[in-house]
């Protein structure tokens, strides 16, 4: 139903290569070229560079590639809720995560959330918790799982699981045999943390100032995602504060080490979704899925069952 160019262009834009494009098309690179041109002699511009065998979008091309992209989202959305709307089952639904719960949670969850909707075409977004929380609130996605506060008054909020964060280090650390560990006993280390909008560091910082601490660490690392930060702890750069959840597979290999802290640090995991937003079917049916799922697992329980096994193998 979309512009034919207008769909290649994006396609072109997102490869930045004509030749994946037209695999990805099943087009003749040729054929590809040809709706690109028809494009750009529309609009009377360029919105390629083509130069030292790379592609590269102009700043027009930026502009056309992000619009487009809402375009495609708004067809998307509006071809499923009338397949909804007239007992057609399938479909697409647009999820947003943060990345400690799409790296950790959502693997298992829509995988078996998949088993029962083979029809439903799920488009998952991945960002720390300030960028997902606007993903919702412009639309961008139907329902995000994230962790961390949310402010916004006009979205809807709802626990769906607790979360217990922990500090993580070598085995062989000092600290590594701590039952558990007060802000002051970390004070002396390096630390690393998560980039400003992540819902862990907001949660750290909100601890710091909860203990006396306002200024926190000089922070030795600041890096973008939970998997950069359990390899610089591992090779020995310092000392971080991160979800239990995201830890079984290194805690189970002997590859981190999780200590609690004093007194504990909890948080939740919710969904958010537009308050006055269209119910689609298949939102409601993941919601409900998702609440079970959550109910069902526990990771505090596996961090614990983990702990009591490595402490009974020394």
């Amino acid at each position: 139903m979309a512009d034919r160019r207008l769909k290649v262009f994006n396609t072109v834009a997102r490869l930045l290569s004509f030749t994946k494009a037209a695999e990805a098309l099943h087009m003749t690179q040729p054929a590809v070229t040809f709706q690109v041109r028809q494009l750009e002699e529309h609009f009377d511009t360029r919105l390629f560079d083509r130069t030292h065998n790379r592609v590269t979008l102009t700043d027009v091309g930026h502009v056309v590639y992000e619009i487009s992209e809402r375009m495609f989202e708004l067809y998307d959305e509006m071809d499923r809720r009338v397949k909804e709307m007239t007992g057609e089952v399938g479909g697409s639904l647009n999820l947003g995560a943060s990345m400690t719960i799409a790296e950790n949670m959502l693997p298992a969850l829509l995988g078996k959330f998949r088993l029962k909707h083979r029809d439903l075409a799920i488009r998952l977004k991945v960002g720390n918790t300030e960028s997902v929380v606007a993903m919702v609130e412009h639309n961008v996605v139907d329902l995000a799982i994230v962790e961390g506060t949310v402010t916004n008054k006009n979205l809807l909020v709802e626990t769906c699981r607790r979360d217990e964060l922990v500090v993580i280090m070598p085995p062989d650390h000092a600290l590594a045999e701590a039952e558990e560990l007060s802000i002051e006993q970390l004070m002396s280390y390096d630390f690393i943390c998560r980039e400003e909008g992540s819902g862990t560091r907001e949660i750290v910082l909100n601890y710091l100032v909860d203990q006396g601490y306002s200024e926190g660490w000089d922070v030795c690392m600041e890096l973008g995602s939970p998997e950069a930060i359990k390899g610089a702890v591992q090779a020995g750069m310092g000392l971080s504060i991160m979800s239990s959840a995201g830890i079984t597979k290194e805690l189970k290999l002997g590859l981190l080490k999780a200590v609690p802290l004093k007194p504990r640090l909890f948080r939740d995991f919710s969904f958010v979704r537009q308050r006055h937003k269209f119910r689609l079917p298949a939102m409601e049916d993941l919601l409900e899925f998702s609440r079970d799922y959550c109910h069902s697992s526990s990771p505090m329980l596996d961090l614990e069952l983990i702990q009591k096994a490595a402490n009974s193998s020394r």
